[in-house]
C-alpha cells in the first residue's frame, strides 16, 4: 500500500493562461496564493508534508523534512524582507528539504544541494513555471523525450556535471543542485548559487564531532520516541550508525540485514554483533535465497520517477524487506545509502594536497597507489595533470566507448570519472552525448576550483540522485526510505573537514570513524571489508532470461536510437559474457524499464484524483482545499 505522493507546482505573480490552472486546479487538491492573490504553490500534500508561513507580503515555505516548526517558520518569514535574506534565515536549519518564497513579487525557490529534492522549469501558457517533479511539467507541456538525455542514462553515474541528472524531456529544465531558481513577474527568469562549500580546512578532531551532530540531528528529526523505525543493518559502518543513533533518541528498531550467499562475506557477522548491542531492536535476518531473485519484476510495469532507477536489480527484494519491517509496526525505513560517497572524498584529492603541502601530498599518494595497484606512470600524470575542467571536460568526447578488453586499474585522470557509454550504445548515442559535453565544456565551472573537492562534491550529488530514486521507489511499499547521510547539513559538515584527513589511505573512514567513537562498537569502526552480491546478481540474469529475450527483441532503447540492436540482443541474452561490467548493463536495463513504464503510465500517478491526498481544512496556511472538478483526459508525457 503506498502513501499519497506529494506533488507541486510553483507559479510566479503573475496572470496565466486560463487553460493552464484549469488543468492544474483539476489535479490539485491544495492551493496556496501569493500575496497579491494569485496562485503561487498548486499541488496536493498531506498535512505536515509542506508548511507555509504569512508575514506582511512574505509567503515562506518548506516542503519536505525539515526541523522548523511551523512556530519557527513563521518567524524566519517576519524577518524576511527580500528573496536575497531567504536563506540566511534558513542557514541554521536541518534535514531534507525546498524552500519556496514570495516576497514583493519575486518568486523564489530551491531544492536540495545533494539532488535528492529538485526543481525543474518549463514554458507554460506564456509564462515559467517549476516544479518539485519533471514529469509534472512533461504532462503539463505534452513535452517529448529528449533522446540525448536518455543516452546520458547509459553511462550510468559517469555522468559529469552538469550534465548528471538533466531534465529527460525537451523544454523541461533541472536546476543544477546547489541553484536556486529566481522568478519575476514580467516572466524572467534567473539561476543563482545558494550554497557555497565550506573551506575544507577543520583538523579531524574538531570534524568529526560536528559530523557526529550533523547526523544525530539529521535521525533525531526522523525519530518519535516509541514510535517503531525500520531500519538496514548490513554490518557496514554507515548503517550501523544511523542505527545506535536512532535508538540513542528512543526510537524502537526492526533491523534487517541481507546475508549474502558469497563465501567469506561477513556482513552478517558484523550485523549481529551490532544488535546484540542494541538491545530495543528487533533484528531480522534474511537469507538471500529465501528473497525474490534479482531482476524480479522485469514486466511488472510501475508508475515511473522522473529518470530511471538505480534500484532495479534488488527493487523486489527491498519490497520484501518492507513489507516484513511494516508488518512490525515500523512507520518510516532509515538507510545508510550516501555515507560511502558523502563521509569520504574520492582520490583525486590528492591533486590539491600535493600543492598545498607536497610532503604529505607525496606520501598520500604513494599510498593510495600502493592500496589502489596504480601504475606508476598513471599516478604521476594524475598529479601533474594541470588541465582546467572545460579542457578536461571538452576531452572527454574522445573516450566515451573505449574498448572494454583494455581496461585496468589506473589513477584517476582529471576531474573526475571518465563518462563510459556501454559497447552496445549506438553511433547517434555517442553523437548526442559528445555534442552536449561540447556544449557544456564552452561555459561551464566546476562545483569547487580544487579538483578533488569538486569531484567529492559531485560523488554527494550523485548519492542524493539515488536516495531521491530510493524514496520514490520506497513511497510505493507505505515505507518511506530516509537517507540522512544526504541532508546537507551533514554533507556540510563532512565537506568541512580537511580532505586528508578523511581519506588517508591508511584506514577505511576515518572521519566517519572518529565521529562515531563511544557510539558505534569498536569492532564496526574497525572494519576494512565489504561484502558483494555478485553471486546474486548472475543467478537473477540466468533466471530471468527468457524476460531479457524478449526485452532483446523488441527494445524501446533501440527503438529511440541510443542503442544497437544486434549489440545489445548480444548483452541481453549472454551476460556472461559481457565485454562491458555490471553497472552498465544496470544503468541499461533501467533505462529500458523506465521507457516501458512511461508507455505503461503516460500520466502521472500522482496526478491521478485517486492519489491525491483528501482535502484538510485550512491551518496555518498549509494551502485551502479546492473543490475537484470535472475531469478530462489529457495527453501525457509522450513516449
Amino acid at each position: 500500500m503506498g502513501s499519497s505522493p506529494t506533488w507541486f507546482v510553483v507559479l510566479p505573480d503573475r496572470e496565466f493562461h486560463p487553460d493552464v490552472m484549469r488543468r492544474l486546479r483539476q489535479r490539485a487538491s491544495r492551493v496556496v496564493a501569493h500575496p497579491s492573490g494569485r496562485p503561487w504553490l498548486v499541488g496536493a500534500w498531506s498535512q505536515g508534508e509542506l508548511s507555509v508561513a504569512a508575514a506582511g507580503e512574505v509567503r515562506l515555505a518548506v516542503a519536505g523534512t525539515c526541523s522548523l516548526t511551523p512556530d519557527e517558520l513563521a518567524t524566519r518569514a517576519r524577518r524576511v524582507t527580500s528573496a536575497a535574506a531567504v536563506e540566511s534565515e534558513l542557514s541554521a536549519c536541518h534535514g531534507s528539504f525546498h524552500v519556496i518564497a514570495s516576497v514583493g513579487g519575486h518568486t523564489y525557490v530551491r531544492g536540495t544541494l545533494s539532488g535528492q529534492r529538485r526543481v525543474y522549469l518549463a514554458a507554460v501558457g506564456g509564462g515559467t513555471v517549476c516544479a518539485d517533479r519533471a514529469r509534472t511539467l512533461a504532462w503539463l507541456t505534452g513535452a517529448e523525450l529528449d533522446a540525448g538525455q536518455l543516452a546520458v542514462r547509459l553511462t550510468g553515474f559517469t555522468a559529469p556535471h552538469p550534465l548528471a541528472g538533466g531534465g529527460l524531456w525537451r523544454g523541461i529544465r533541472a536546476v543544477v543542485p546547489g541553484e536556486a531558481l529566481h522568478l519575476a513577474t514580467g516572466g524572467q527568469w534567473r539561476t543563482a548559487r545558494w550554497w557555497r562549500a565550506p573551506e575544507g580546512e577543520l583538523p579531524l578532531a574538531e570534524a568529526a564531532p560536528a559530523l557526529r551532530q550533523a547526523l544525530r540531528e539529521a535521525v533525531a528529526l526522523r525519530v518519535r520516541p516509541g514510535e517503531v523505525l525500520g531500519a538496514d543493518l548490513s554490518g557496514g559502518m554507515d548503517s550501523t550508525s544511523l542505527c545506535f543513533l536512532a535508538a540513542e533518541a528512543g526510537a524502537r528498531l526492526v533491523t534487517a540485514t541481507l546475508r549474502w550467499s558469497a563465501p567469506g562475506n561477513e556482513d552478517h557477522a558484523y550485523a549481529r554483533h551490532a544488535a546484540e548491542l542494541l538491545c530495543s531492536a528487533e533484528h531480522l535476518v534474511f537469507p538471500s535465497a529465501e528473497l525474490p531473485a534479482h531482476f524480479t519484476g522485469l514486466d511488472h510495469r510501475r508508475d515511473p520517477g522522473d529518470e530511471p532507477s538505480a534500484g532495479l536489480r534488488d527493487r523486489a527484494g527491498q519490497h520484501h524487506l518492507a513489507e516484513a519491517m511494516r508488518a512490525r509496526g515500523a512507520v518510516h525505513r532509515l538507510t545508510g545509502h550516501g555515507g560511502d560517497h558523502v563521509v569520504q572524498p574520492p582520490d583525486g584529492y590528492v591533486h590539491g594536497l600535493l600543492r598545498r603541502s607536497p610532503l604529505v601530498g607525496l606520501r598520500h599518494a604513494a599510498g593510495l597507489r600502493a592500496r589502489r595497484r596504480w601504475p606508476w606512470p598513471d599516478a604521476v600524470r594524475m598529479l601533474l595533470d594541470r588541465r582546467s575542467y572545460r579542457t578536461w571536460l571538452a576531452g572527454t568526447t574522445a573516450r566515451l566507448r573505449a574498448a572494454p578488453a583494455r581496461r585496468v586499474v589506473r589513477a584517476p585522470q582529471g576531474w573526475g570519472l571518465q563518462p563510459q557509454l556501454p559497447p552496445w550504445a549506438s553511433d547517434l548515442a555517442v553523437d548526442l552525448i559528445g555534442a552536449l559535453l561540447r556544449a557544456a565544456a564552452d561555459g561551464v565551472e566546476p562545483l569547487a576550483a580544487e579538483r578533488g573537492r569538486h569531484a567529492w562534491i559531485h560523488q554527494a550529488q550523485e548519492a542524493g540522485r539515488i536516495a531521491g530514486h530510493l524514496a520514490y521507489e520506497s513511497a510505493a511499499t507505505g515505507l518511506l526510505a530516509h537517507s540522512p547521510f544526504c541532508d546537507d547539513a551533514v554533507i556540510n559538515a563532512c565537506l568541512a573537514a580537511r580532505p586528508h584527513e578523511a581519506a588517508a589511505p591508511w584506514s577505511y573512514k576515518p572521519l566517519l570513524a572518529a565521529a562515531m567513537r563511544d557510539v558505534v562498537p569498536t569492532r564496526v569502526l574497525c572494519r576494512t571489508t565489504k561484502d558483494h552480491c555478485g553471486v546474486e546478481w548472475q543467478h537473477g540474469l540466468r533466471v530471468h532470461q527468457r524476460a531479457l529475450a524478449a526485452w532483446a527483441e523488441d527494445s524501446r532503447l533501440v527503438a529511440a536510437g541510443v542503442a544497437d540492436e544486434e549489440l545489445l540482443r548480444r548483452a541481453l541474452l549472454s551476460p556472461g559474457l559481457l565485454r562491458g561490467g555490471s553497472a552498465e548493463l544496470e544503468a541499461t536495463l533501467g533505462a529500458e524499464a523506465w521507457l516501458r513504464d512511461l508507455e505503461a503510465h503516460p500520466v502521472p500517478a500522482h496526478l491521478s484524483p485517486a492519489h491525491a491526498p483528501r482535502p484538510e481544512p485550512d491551518a496555518g496556511g498549509t494551502g485551502r482545499a479546492v473543490p475537484r472538478e470535472h475531469e478530462h483526459t489529457h495527453k501525457g508525457a509522450p513516449r
